[in-house]
């Protein structure tokens, strides 16, 4: 009876302690993982009040730069559980290395993405819309956002670093005073200069280059601090380039089930275009707030089996889901008692506010799943289950394409097309991923100790 007494109390401060360190990590994460989100919800209230042609050219520029930032997201993806890993088995100038190294990858990715993507800017553009006040407005926000893809991509390298280290207070700090920046910038070239749209692009430019140099001189001083090289290197070529690719086909399912959404919105109309661009703005910020358990969960996993506990990583796992699922019901209940007034916080169109409500619904059915999602992503990734992640991302790509077919196979449009597809991707595809990764998670198969996977 006694023994029975005392195992209680012992359960609920295990509890306790990993709620802690799992807040410790999570809600700086979380500030700093809404920085890019919130750049771009921003850029979509500022450009709104331009008009629904400004906005779609924006929802379309956006599409295409969060897809080459969403397909390089693996240089934090990979780079976490790797430092994670390390200093878990209490390696940590080899750590701080491999951190450097995501960096100076990052940074040649950024350069040969910028000297790419400028020639391909028009033609990308026109892909998505053939309206041409759409496409202008496109076209003069991408070309140039690209000038600081090289800023963003050391960013996410840079926060990988951190994550592994344990710390996401840094980045969180970086994050406020960008967004600071970022809107403060924002306002005086869009309305005080009369820049348009092009105003909103040139100021988070420059936002996104001051936080790339600040992460820069960090990882400088870090290095120098244990006598760790500097210099340009990628470690294991093979083992660097193996665990990339994995991720970058991971991130390509994912960034592909987006294009298609936009693409069928596209085919409707300007103001079905506009009205899932800032649906796609707010699910970001939903997504990013999500993901913060997820890194959360990425570093206390990757932590956990450089130090070879797997019990520890079990329990993590098992306190993370239900994090994830009560914290996705709460938004789901926020966003559906905003559901008729949240659009006016970024267009005053008619057309396009007519179509927000039963999108915002149906964000907030789907928020509950995408929360228990999140949160199994982010543990696989911390063990480096990089291999199973890259295939897990083809059946739910699989059930968006099956509604966008639907839809345009029926013509349907305004509140009933949209709402389909929208339904297809925060629905359908979220619950096919917590099918496939649930599934995973409830083996062995991806618990792998040591300070190597």
């Amino acid at each position: 009876m006694r023994a029975s007494q005392n195992s209680q109390p012992a359960g609920r401060t295990d509890a306790r302690t990993l709620d802690r360190s799992i807040l410790t990590l999570a809600v700086p994460a979380f500030g700093a993982l809404v920085a890019e989100p919130l750049f771009l919800l921003t850029d979509t209230a500022l450009v709104g009040h331009l008009g629904d042609t400004a906005l779609a050219g924006l929802g379309v520029a956006a599409t295409i730069l969060h897809t080459i930032v969403g397909i390089m997201v693996f240089l934090a993806y990979t780079t976490t559980p790797v430092v994670a890993r390390l200093l878990g088995s209490g390696n940590r100038p080899g750590a701080i290395r491999a951190g450097i190294e995501g960096m100076w990858l990052a940074a040649f990715c950024g350069l040969v993405l910028l000297i790419v993507g400028l020639p391909l800017s028009a033609p990308l553009v026109g892909v998505f819309t053939s309206d041409p006040g759409a496409i202008e407005a496109a076209n003069t926000y991408l070309s140039l956002s690209l000038w600081g893809l090289p800023a963003m991509l050391l960013v996410i390298a840079a926060m990988g670093l951190l994550r592994g280290l344990q710390n996401t207070k840094v980045p969180l700090v970086v994050a406020i005073a960008g967004f600071a920046v970022n809107g403060a910038l924002n306002a005086v070239f869009i309305y005080g200069f009369g820049w348009g749209i092009a105003g909103s692009a040139l100021g988070t430019v420059i936002a996104q280059w001051g936080m790339a140099i600040v992460y820069i001189v960090i990882a400088v001083r870090a290095g120098r601090e244990l006598g760790v090289s500097l210099r340009p290197g990628i470690g294991n070529p093979r083992t660097v380039f193996s665990a990339n690719a994995f991720m970058v086909l991971r991130t390509l399912t994912l960034r592909a089930s987006l294009v298609v959404l936009v693409w069928a919105a596209g085919q409707q109309g300007v103001a079905e275009l506009a009205s899932l661009q800032i649906l796609l703005s707010v699910n970001s910020l939903i997504a990013f707030t999500l993901d913060a358990l997820a890194i959360a969960g990425q570093a206390m996993v990757g932590h956990a089996l450089g130090a070879g506990d797997t019990k520890r990583v079990t329990a993590i796992s098992r306190r993370l889901k239900q994090w994830g699922f009560w914290f996705g019901v709460i938004l789901a209940v926020v966003f559906a008692a905003l559901a008729w007034v949240l659009g006016y916080v970024f267009t005053s169109d008619t057309a396009v506010l007519s179509l927000l409500p039963i999108g915002f619904l149906i964000l907030a059915a789907g928020t509950p799943i995408a929360g228990f999602v999140y949160v199994l992503d982010g543990i696989l990734i911390g063990a480096g289950d990089v291999r199973y992640l890259a295939l897990a991302g083809i059946p739910p790509l699989l059930v968006l394409v099956v509604g966008v077919t639907v839809v345009l196979q029926l013509g349907m449009q305004g509140a009933a097309g949209l709402g389909v597809l929208w339904a297809s991707f925060a629905v359908g595809t979220m619950g096919a991923r917590a099918l496939v990764l649930g599934a995973r998670e409830r083996g062995t198969k991806w618990l792998v100790p040591g300070a190597a996977r």
